[in-house]
């Protein structure tokens, strides 16, 4: 059996950079991670800042020793389990790139499709008022700010430190007056409006199961964004119940759950609070996840 491979190779003598990508990606194969070579890419690229892409243009310039002591930490952080983008700070979503942390989940490609449905649904309505409600880094709100110029968004988290979150991205990305971040127990503390939208990828998950993930997720992922009660509904209930009074005559509720036997169950709640027109939609894997409705 081969040694495991050691990261504090590169530290005494900094090698060219195609052999610290090789080397990184072995320490990563070697702890478990999936994408190991893939992972090593991307914080060798942002070490040297330059993109994944180029990488390989760079294959014979020999690391700087104070590059090669700062791709040796991050290949540490990363067999620790720590996200990948925890390490970089950023995270793409849809056409933004988004600071990310620990205060809040880090945008997945299946919620990129969350908000696309919603801006599929503002489309021909020329001001749309929204509220995106556990916003987290505030991906979904920034997402449909940026692609539907007219549209108003209040985005909202239970979360003090992702609140300050989305709104360091909406500051960063040129949206301030045009969403607003607010703290509050979704409905809770805001000011009476009425909708034509209200958007939210809520805590689904049955709180038994959140051990039992990936360390990335089980460890780094803030419980308060994944935790849904006993079988993963409670913040979906209570949200369902008190939509429509948030909702403009005409207005949806659109929802990211976390598919399987949730799905009929939301749907059946959306149903008796009076939704129309309630819909499903699948995620990238094809499990049907997405679940929608609008008032009459």
């Amino acid at each position: 059996m081969a040694p495991q491979a050691d990261p504090e190779m590169l530290l005494a003598s900094p090698p060219p950079v195609r052999l610290a990508l090789e080397l990184g990606a072995r320490v990563l194969r070697d702890a478990g991670i999936a994408d190991a070579r893939l992972d090593a890419e991307w914080l060798l690229a942002e070490v040297l800042g330059v993109s994944r892409g180029r990488l390989v243009l760079h294959g014979r310039d020999v690391l700087e020793p104070s590059t090669a002591a700062r791709y040796v930490q991050w290949l540490r952080r990363r067999v620790a389990r720590v996200p990948l983008q925890h390490i970089v700070g950023t995270q793409a979503f849809r056409d933004l790139s988004l600071t990310v942390s620990s205060h809040a989940l880090v945008p997945r490609p299946e919620t990129e499709l969350l908000a696309g449905w919603a801006i599929e649904r503002l489309a021909g309505i020329l001001s749309p008022l929204l509220i995106d409600l556990g916003t987290g880094s505030g991906c979904i709100a920034c997402a449909i700010a940026t692609e539907h110029p007219g549209a108003r968004v209040v985005a909202v988290d239970v979360s003090p430190d992702a609140v300050q979150l989305a709104r360091d991205n909406v500051a960063m990305l040129g949206l301030v007056g045009r969403v607003t971040v607010e703290e509050s127990d979704l409905f809770s503390a805001l000011a009476p409006m009425r909708a034509d939208l209200v958007v939210s990828n809520p805590p689904y998950l049955p709180g038994g199961l959140i051990d039992l993930l990936a360390p990335e997720v089980s460890r780094y992922d803030p419980r308060l964004a994944l935790d849904g009660g006993v079988d993963g509904l409670d913040v979906i209930g209570r949200l369902v119940d008190a939509a429509p009074r948030w909702l403009a005559p005409g207005g949806w509720l659109l929802l990211e759950t976390a598919g399987g036997e949730q799905v009929p169950d939301v749907v059946a709640r959306m149903d008796a609070r009076g939704f129309a027109r309630v819909e499903t939609r699948p995620d990238l894997a094809g499990i049907v996840r997405f679940v929608g409705g609008g008032m009459p």
